[in-house]
C-alpha cells in the first residue's frame, strides 16, 4: 500500500502519513472544485462514482473520513447564502473525525467568534482572505478565548504566486514560508488551486524545498493523482494530502481515508483538542453569520 500505516499500542491501525477528505461546501451542497474557478463549481454527484448525492451529511456518511477539511466558499467569497446551519451539523454529527474549518476568517474579532462556536478542531486561515497581522495573532485569541481549537494557515498559490489580500502576504512562497517559523501554528497547507481537481500531478521538487524551509508539518492540496503520489509526498517529508477528486474516481481507496491519524502535538500556549464521546457529540453555538472587517 502506498501509505505507511503502522499499528499503535492499543492494536489499531494508525495512519502516519494524514489524508484529508476535502468537502467543498457552495450554497449547503458540496461541489466539485477545479483550478479555483468557483462560479464553474458542480455539485459533487455530476462528477462521483462514490456518492450520488451532493448533500453534505449524505457525502460524509457514505466516505466516513477520519479527518475532513470543509471550506465555506459562500464565506470565503462573500457572495451566496449561509452555511451556517449545514457547517453546525456536519460538526454535531461527526464528532468523532478531527475537522479543519476554512470560512475565509479576515479578521481577530471573527476569529474568536469561530473559534468559541466549536465548529473545528482547526481553524484554517488563509493567505487569500487573512492578514499577517491576523497570523501573528492566532495563538493568543486561541488561548484568550479558552478554546481547544486550534489556527492552520493555508499558503494559498496560483501558478506559484501567493494569493493575497495583505500587501505584506505577497512575497515568494519559500520566503514566506521562512517568515511563518515564528507563529505558532498548527502546519501549513500548500494549497496549489491551478492544480485542484485537476489531477496534473505535483510539483514534488518545489513542496520539498516547502519542507526543508519550513518548521512546521507541510500539508499538500491540489493535483493528488492517487496512491503513488501519496507515497511519493510522504518520502519528500509532506505530512499528509488534501484529497477529493481522486477519491470521487476512486483512485484512492475510501479504506484510505478511514485509517486514523496520529494524534497531534501541543504547539506552544495552544490546549490541544480532546476526543469526545461518541454518546454524547458536541452542540455547536450559532455560527457568526456575517464576517468581520479586519482589526
Amino acid at each position: 500500500m502506498a501509505v505507511t500505516v503502522r499499528c499503535g499500542g492499543n492494536g489499531v491501525a494508525v495512519k502516519m502519513f494524514r489524508l484529508i477528505f476535502v468537502l467543498d461546501l457552495l450554497d449547503g451542497v458540496v461541489v466539485h472544485a477545479k483550478r479555483g474557478e468557483r462560479e464553474k463549481y458542480e455539485p459533487i454527484h455530476r462528477f462521483s462514482s462514490v456518492v450520488e448525492t451532493s448533500d453534505p451529511l449524505r457525502v460524509l456518511e457514505a466516505v466516513r473520513p477520519a479527518e475532513i477539511y470543509l471550506a465555506d466558499l459562500n464565506r470565503l467569497t462573500g457572495t451566496g447564502g449561509s452555511n451556517k446551519e449545514a457547517v453546525s451539523e456536519i460538526r454535531a454529527k461527526n464528532n468523532e473525525a478531527r475537522l479543519m474549518l476554512d470560512c475565509g476568517v479576515r479578521g481577530v474579532v471573527e476569529l474568536r467568534e469561530v473559534a468559541e462556536a466549536g465548529l473545528a478542531d482547526t481553524i484554517v486561515l488563509g493567505t487569500e482572505t487573512a492578514s499577517l497581522s491576523l497570523l501573528e495573532a492566532a495563538s493568543n485569541v486561541f488561548c484568550s478565548c479558552g478554546t481547544s481549537a486550534s489556527a492552520s494557515v493555508s499558503l494559498d498559490l496560483f501558478n506559484k504566486k501567493v494569493l493575497a489580500r495583505d500587501e505584506s502576504l505577497r512575497v515568494e512562497p519559500l520566503g514566506l514560508l521562512e517568515k511563518l517559523n515564528a507563529f505558532s501554528v498548527e502546519e501549513i497547507i500548500v494549497l496549489e488551486l491551478d492544480r485542484v481537481g485537476t489531477k496534473r500531478g505535483i510539483d514534488f521538487d518545489f513542496l520539498a524545498r516547502c519542507v526543508e524551509c519550513s518548521e512546521h508539518s507541510i500539508l499538500c492540496g491540489g493535483g493528488v493523482r492517487g496512491c503513488e503520489d501519496l507515497s511519493r509526498l510522504e518520502a519528500v517529508g509532506v505530512k499528509g494530502a488534501l484529497v477529493a477528486t481522486a477519491v470521487h474516481d476512486r483512485a484512492i481507496p475510501l479504506d484510505l481515508l478511514r485509517t486514523p491519524a496520529p494524534p497531534q502535538t501541543a504547539l506552544s500556549g495552544i490546549p490541544r483538542p480532546e476526543k469526545r464521546a461518541a454518546s454524547q457529540p458536541a452542540v455547536p453555538k450559532a455560527f457568526p453569520t456575517e464576517p468581520s472587517k479586519p482589526p
